[in-house]
């Protein structure tokens, strides 16, 4: 599969068919997936968010970055992710890049335990807590082919209507 130029990437908004699909998984750990990750971990930043998700950008496959504490040497990227374990819950608002404008509060586990692969394929175990644990929840979601807007609550539903309503008439503009 041929992934999106990691210099040129573009954020898939809702609601993008492509968001609500569950993900590849990543077989070929080569130099394109590692330039891929790289441009994914840019775009994340200069977007200001704490973890971006593969299809968020228009790559139907298993990966996301993040970096729960904004310090460039805590960045991490996740190929072929899946949860170990899940303990414990807490509610919180969260936003998504790709659902821009709208806050959805969310109940999560407050601790995670995720396996996965390293950009070389090397798999690896590590464990997460609080915000940390939130943001592998949220980006497993998108892998999942599940958004904030999927699980939103009556009262979010009505907080959000206007924004969920403009994203989709802008996605139908634009196609």
């Amino acid at each position: 599969m041929e992934l999106p130029d990691p210099h040129h990437l573009h954020l898939v908004c809702y609601p993008a068919p492509l968001l609500h699909q569950r993900n590849l998984p990543v077989g070929d750990f080569g130099d394109e997936l590692r330039s891929f990750a790289e441009g994914m971990l840019r775009f994340m930043v200069k977007a200001e968010g704490v973890g971006l998700a593969a299809p968020q950008i228009g790559a139907p496959i298993r990966l996301f970055v993040c970096n729960a504490t904004g310090n460039p040497e805590d960045s991490l990227v996740f190929v072929n992710p899946q949860f170990v374990e899940l303990d414990g819950g807490v509610e919180a608002e969260e936003g998504c890049l790709s659902v821009p404008g709208a806050r959805v509060t969310m109940r999560r586990a407050a601790r995670a335990v995720i396996e996965a692969q390293s950009l070389d394929g090397t798999s690896f175990r590590m464990t997460g807590h609080d915000l940390q644990a939130r943001v592998w929840q949220h980006e497993m979601d998108h892998l999942d082919g599940r958004l904030i807007v999927d699980n939103m609550s009556a009262a979010d539903e009505i907080a959000n209507r206007r924004t969920v309503k403009q994203l989709k008439e802008d996605y139908q503009q634009a196609r």
